[in-house]
């Protein structure tokens, strides 16, 4: 393992980035910057993303990639999303370049750092942003990537220490904040010395095959931590994370959170008045009443929590900043309030759900919170492998929906022979055969007009889905709505992971 610091592996180095219009790697990008490297960039496409790039004095290359880098490249950084045929790709490589992915490259720069990755098979944006908000709160100046906008920290990236500043660990390697995404492995890159895993569940089957197989690359990862007496420490979800077969035997401190009185962090949650708790044994560390609904991210702020105190956050600090958290975008985001053309009244919700869990959770959460007349959810799955993989969990988790709309599915990463063997319509009658009312229509525009033309008082629309369906939302606000919040200002990438 290179233990220099990232300044040591960057600075002064010419740094290139393909695919630098994506969340991970622009804020990567920019944290390298600031670390002393020299920046370029390239991507197929110019997004709000590349534009600000620019504007902030990297200069990024838009449009189809070139068969050449830039003159004096030392290093290659490239997106998840980016083939191995990709001709700047392959001319680093024909050069003799070095080149590092996206996970390698974070990895390396947690090099020097206190190192906290947050895993697991959904929650990792929201654990990542919250956590990072107590900490700022806290005084305790971190770095951070989020593979989501976070406003309160303006984006999706921030640059924050060499040291931490003040609180138990004071004096130590400054904190570097950053998820780790289990697709295709790449979290085993990271360099942690503090990890979180939220859950564990199928999903990304297309690259794991089984769930056994993912199981054992959690605990790959797990196993990356250093061990307890070098400060090492996971904490793991006392449930649904399978954390007997991922911590058992590893040399790094292991604490477990849940609802479970058998936890060594026991959580409490309100539904009715939005009010969590955290537990040691006898004692109540904190409690708060947040924005966040839903009792998932009642256990997505404990474990935050938890991870802040480590961190020397005082227990104060810690509960206004779980109070004073707004959300991320894509995450249950109010985008506005409409009037249908025919007068009536309904709101509109954006979010990034595309695992069963995730859906049902959300719908769960936004039933609770808001009560709405009818919960209408448009909801395009992402990739053809998940939705074949995970048919028949789809189809159960949508009975909290009136009405289910579904457009085509998202063509990401996929083989077109595995594009053949399903469809949306395949979705749609399962859940018709659960007795959900689902319809499939293939195009955006066309599920605008619907929903103008269909909408009733008090209904509650829901847009859900890790590519582009976030636009309908939009949309509707667009033509509907009053004060509507602008469109996130780093829409995923469907074809590289949520944190690339």
């Amino acid at each position: 393992m290179d233990t220099r610091t990232d300044a040591a592996v960057f600075g002064g180095r010419r740094v290139h980035f393909i695919g630098i219009g994506g969340c991970g790697t622009s804020g990567l990008a920019r944290m390298m910057r600031s670390r002393g490297a020299f920046i370029t960039g390239s991507d197929e496409e110019a997004s709000d993303v590349t534009r600000a790039l620019a504007a902030d004095g990297i200069e990024v290359e838009v449009g189809p990639p070139a068969a050449s880098i830039p003159g004096g490249t030392q290093l290659v950084v490239f997106s998840a999303a980016v083939q191995e045929s990709n001709p700047q790709l392959a001319a680093a490589r024909s050069a003799g370049i070095e080149c590092l992915n996206y996970a390698q490259a974070l990895g390396v720069a947690q090099s020097g750092r206190t190192a906290v990755s947050i895993a697991g098979t959904h929650g990792k944006s929201t654990t990542t942003a919250l956590l990072s908000h107590l900490l700022i709160e806290a005084g305790l100046d971190p770095s951070v990537i989020v593979g989501a906008h976070c406003p309160q920290f303006g984006g999706g990236t921030r640059t924050g220490s060499e040291r931490i500043p003040t609180g138990a660990l004071r004096g130590e390697p400054g904190i570097f904040v950053a998820e780790a995404c289990e697709f295709n492995r790449s979290f085993h890159a990271h360099r942690p010395t503090l990890a979180l895993i939220n859950n564990v569940e199928e999903d990304h089957l297309d690259c794991y095959g089984s769930l056994d197989e993912i199981v054992k690359s959690f605990r790959a990862f797990a196993g990356l931590l250093p061990a307890a007496e070098r400060g090492g420490k996971l904490l793991i979800a006392h449930e649904g994370a399978h954390r007997r077969a991922v911590a058992s035997g590893l040399a790094c401190a292991v604490h477990t959170f849940g609802w479970s009185p058998s936890a060594d962090y026991r959580v409490e949650f309100i539904p009715a008045t939005n009010e969590g708790a955290l537990h040691q044994g006898d004692s109540c560390l904190v409690s708060w009443r947040g924005h966040l609904i839903g009792e998932h991210n009642a256990l997505n702020a404990a474990a935050a929590a938890i991870l802040a105190a480590w961190l020397g956050a005082s227990w104060r600090d810690i509960q206004r900043g779980l109070e004073s958290f707004a959300g991320i975008d894509r995450r249950m985001q109010k985008i506005g309030e409409c009037a249908s053309p025919n007068g009536a009244r309904f709101t509109v919700f954006d979010d990034y759900g595309h695992h069963p869990t995730e859906c049902e959770r959300t719908l769960a959460a936004l039933r609770s919170a808001h009560e709405p007349s009818r919960l209408i959810c448009v909801f395009q799955p992402h990739q053809h492998s998940r939705t074949r993989f995970l048919l028949e969990q789809f189809a159960q988790s949508f009975g909290r929906a009136d009405l289910v709309i579904v457009p085509p599915i998202y063509f990401v990463r996929d083989s077109e022979l595995e594009r053949t063997r399903i469809c949306s319509e395949d979705l749609v009658q399962r859940l018709r055969d659960r007795g959900t009312d689902a319809l499939a229509i293939d195009d955006f525009g066309a599920i605008t007009d619907r929903i103008s033309a269909d909408a009733r008082d008090g209904d509650l629309v829901v847009v859900m889905g890790a590519g582009p369906v976030w636009k309908i939302a939009h949309e509707l606000v667009r033509r509907h709505g009053a004060g509507a919040r602008a469109a996130a200002t780093c829409p995923p990438r469907a074809a590289a992971s949520p944190t690339e």
